[in-house]
């Protein structure tokens, strides 16, 4: 396999424009994140443990007040100059009382390596240590170059781990836990992750306690995902003689051949079998249903509110984040390599 980036130098993103780059947005993409993510040396910067992706209460990292937080405040991204995003919604918002519009009271940060770096089949590595905190959400995945198939999630999407900051007795999973999952479906409400996915739960001790490897390899014929030297599978999920329509048995939501987006593939793993880009993050919160609704969650799905009603308990989980030299995810080292023959 060519190797396309490695430890140490490629974890910079600033000095390292060609492999990295920020994704610099405040409308939840798509998830309903409650965090604006940034380039803030706050947030995503490089030290002597690597680089860091920490989480910040907007308040404290910015000129805006608490009340400015509520209403009255205009964040515009575009005329910043720096957002990423494609939709008014994803570059701007302006907090008002009435509408129950807030700034994202939290600022974390969120890179990739798209339109720069990616492999189509190949291996990947990343070892990290991942944030402890109440509705933290840390993610290592990828996602297609080019939509070849249609807008998400028709061209895939791979999770090679998603985890929480929350304790252990979360019902859905807390920091000793993390799950890797393949997203795709003609439509987004036909995803159908759930039959594409893995997790495992460590014993003993969490993954805010140390530094351990996450991995998948991929080929033509299935994708696995690991954890640690001593490969420990977390999910294997095989390209058969069937393809992912008829895997997905789409037909039974009277979904017509002509909706299936892999129709004239010529590949049974399509969509998974176009190049894909690498990306790292730590998001905050969500309105997507990550976060199962129980009476410790302060705010419910759905409600109209949430991201107020999150701010309005933040005296009750920002003391589980820790002091800011402990928080966030830390990345020790990226490793990407393309199957086949190293370039000369």
């Amino acid at each position: 396999m060519a190797r396309l980036t490695g430890a140490g130098g490629a974890l910079s993103v600033h000095r390292h424009p060609s492999v990295w780059s920020y994704e610099i947005q405040v409308g939840g993409f798509g998830n309903g994140e409650f965090d604006w993510t940034t380039a803030d040396a706050d947030n995503v910067y490089v030290d002597k443990n690597g680089l860091r992706i920490v989480p910040t209460l907007t308040n404290e990292t910015t000129t805006i007040t608490n009340s400015q937080l509520l209403h009255g405040y205009t964040l515009n991204l575009t005329t910043a100059g720096t957002c990423t995003g494609e939709t008014i919604k994803a570059c701007g918002i302006r907090s008002n009382s009435t509408k129950g519009t807030m700034i994202n009271p939290v600022r974390s940060a969120r890179i990739s390596t798209r339109g720069k770096k990616g492999i189509r089949y190949g291996k990947v590595e990343v070892e990290a240590k991942l944030p402890a905190g109440d509705w933290i959400w840390p993610a290592i995945w990828m996602l297609p170059q080019d939509n070849v198939y249609g807008i998400w999630p028709a061209s895939g999407e791979i999770d090679i781990m998603e985890s929480r900051g929350n304790n252990y007795d979360f019902p859905q999973g807390g920091v000793d836990y993390f799950s890797s999952a393949l997203h795709w479906g003609p439509y987004a409400h036909t995803d159908s992750y759930l039959l594409t996915s893995g997790s495992t739960t460590i014993r003993r001790t969490d993954f805010s306690k140390g530094f351990y490897k996450f991995g998948l390899v991929w080929t033509e014929d299935y994708i696995v995902t690991y954890l640690g030297n001593r490969i420990h599978q977390v999910m294997y999920i095989k390209f058969g003689e069937e393809g992912f329509w008829e895997r997905g048995d789409f037909v039974k939501v009277n979904a017509t051949l002509d909706a299936n987006p892999w129709r004239n593939a010529k590949s049974k793993a399509a969509p998974f079998d176009q190049e894909f880009y690498l990306l790292l993050n730590v998001a905050v919160g969500s309105t997507n249903g990550y976060f199962k609704d129980i009476p410790a969650k302060p705010w419910v799905d759905g409600s109209g509110t949430e991201m107020r009603d999150f701010w309005a308990g933040v005296d009750e989980w920002y003391p589980t984040w820790g002091p800011v030299e402990e928080r966030g995810m830390t990345v020790r080292s990226v490793k990407m390599w393309q199957q086949g023959k190293c370039k000369r």
